[in-house]
């Protein structure tokens, strides 16, 4: 039989026992109190929807200190983009004019070695291009071929060094297919500037700039700068130009801001202004977090905004206490198909996906705001002449205006809401285009509002 205990023992046990239930009743305070002062928020949609770009605006307007201290590690972010601009020109004019080929007559087609991903594809007469459809090759002004001929030389050795400050820049992360380009984690301007942390960062990133990193950006600054000229007389050339207005020559939404200001961007001292930040493209993999301390009616509370990447549904378990969705949807991709499969038009893919997310019951529970994002694009199209019908046949003979496609993209969307919407929440509908830094941040505080709204409901302080 065990051996009883005395007065004295059973006394002691009780106190600690007591103090163990004490100190859980503490812990279970302190994270309601932690939790009651949380406010998580998702930031959805397809790739290039506009979610990084509004994740840098929530950082502008609620910690524009963070921005500052980023500041130099997006310098060889745009340098890359602006490599990876003039190296889809050239390559655009190569097939277009048969500058690359050797000896090939320029006004002759000549061997592609497959279809463009800037034209759209012959098996699909309503592919990405917005123009009339076709990949025949327009005839150029001759006297053009001397002069890009030359330009293209002159050109080539600045952009060889894309793939070496991609792979820099990337840190080693590779990605399944072969795909070129800058892929990143959470973290990677730590890596970059050698700058204190602006976020809270794994320990992994918080190491400084290797001196490869710094020799690779500098080389690629001085040869941009020494390059200056050409990289603008190639811009403002009219064979590109020409190949621009008639949607042969399709380049990622940025690329005409850098190239327009590259005399500015070339100076030795250049650091990225708010508008450079914005108008940068690049790639997160993963779940990125940002944090935000926020203060409403003397109460603080920490807003922590998480841009996922990669897989749509794999993270979906660990945001069942989401308090709010963002859905980013670019009304402006009415002509262009998803990169993975090209049958499927973007617009059509962002209802798949808003329809997935208000259809989830895990997700049920958080508000919902939907940002008809792009709105700047969508208006530049409208007005270029490209016809909404050509792209998606339900919209029949409807004018062509601003007015009535939005319109019609908000109504779609509208629907998809009343219909799939398991638990009948209010909807936050807004029109957005987020480089209109005035505009967006109206939004931003009018959209912080309704989300601060429902989560003192949710924990019962209102």
């Amino acid at each position: 039989m065990p051996k009883r205990r005395n007065p004295a023992e059973e006394e002691e046990a009780l106190r600690v026992s007591n103090a163990i239930d004490e100190e859980l009743r503490r812990e279970r305070e302190l994270l309601r109190r932690k939790r009651a002062r949380e406010v998580k928020v998702m930031l959805l949609g397809q790739a290039e929807s506009g979610k990084s770009t509004l994740q840098k605006q929530f950082q502008l307007y609620y910690s524009s200190k963070t921005l500052d201290d980023e500041r130099p590690s997006w310098r060889p972010i745009v340098y890359f983009n602006i490599l990876k601009a003039i190296r889809m020109i050239l390559d655009e004019l190569d097939w277009q004019y048969g500058l690359g080929a050797s000896g090939a007559d320029p006004l002759l087609p000549h061997p592609h070695p497959g279809p463009s991903p800037l034209l759209p594809s012959t098996s699909n007469t309503s592919g990405s291009g917005s123009g009339s459809g076709s990949s025949t090759r327009s005839l150029p002004n001759p006297a053009w071929f001397p002069e890009l001929a030359q330009l293209r030389n002159k050109l080539l050795p600045l952009v060889a060094s894309e793939d070496a400050l991609a792979a820099e820049l990337s840190g080693g992360i590779s990605v399944a297919g072969g795909r070129s380009g800058v892929y990143v984690r959470a973290g990677w301007q730590a890596l970059v500037s050698g700058a204190g942390r602006a976020w809270p960062l794994a320990d992994a990133y918080r190491t400084a700039m290797t001196p490869r990193q710094c020799a690779v950006t500098n080389i690629v600054a001085k040869t941009l700068a020494a390059s200056v000229d050409e990289i603008e007389m190639l811009w403002w050339h009219s064979g590109v130009q020409s190949l621009i207005k008639g949607n042969k020559l399709r380049l990622e939404e940025y690329a005409a801001f850098f190239l327009a200001n590259i005399r500015r961007i070339s100076q030795p001292d250049y650091l990225p202004s708010n508008e450079d930040i914005l108008h940068v493209r690049l790639q997160t993999i993963g779940v990125t977090e940002h944090a935000f301390d926020i203060n409403l009616g003397g109460a603080h509370y920490n807003w922590l905004l998480y841009d996922v990447g990669g897989a749509r549904h794999a993270w979906v378990p660990y945001f069942d206490d989401a308090t709010a969705i963002i859905f980013l949807a670019p009304i402006s991709a009415f002509d262009q198909y998803l990169e993975e499969d090209p049958r499927t038009n973007r617009i059509d893919d962002s209802l798949q996906l808003f329809t997935a997310i208000c259809s989830n019951k895990l997700l049920s529970n958080a508000a919902l705001v939907l940002m008809l994002n792009k709105t700047d694009l969508l208006r530049q199209k409208l007005q270029a002449g490209i016809k909404v019908r050509k792209y998606i046949s339900s919209y029949g003979d409807r004018p062509n205006s601003y007015e009535e496609v939005s319109e019609y993209f908000r109504a779609h969307f509208i629907q998809v809401h009343r219909r799939k919407d398991i638990s009948h929440r209010p909807l936050y509908l807004h029109f957005t285009s987020m480089l209109d830094i005035k505009a967006t941040q109206a939004i931003i505080i009018n959209v912080g509002e309704a989300i601060m709204r429902q989560h003192l409901t949710k924990i019962g302080l209102a």
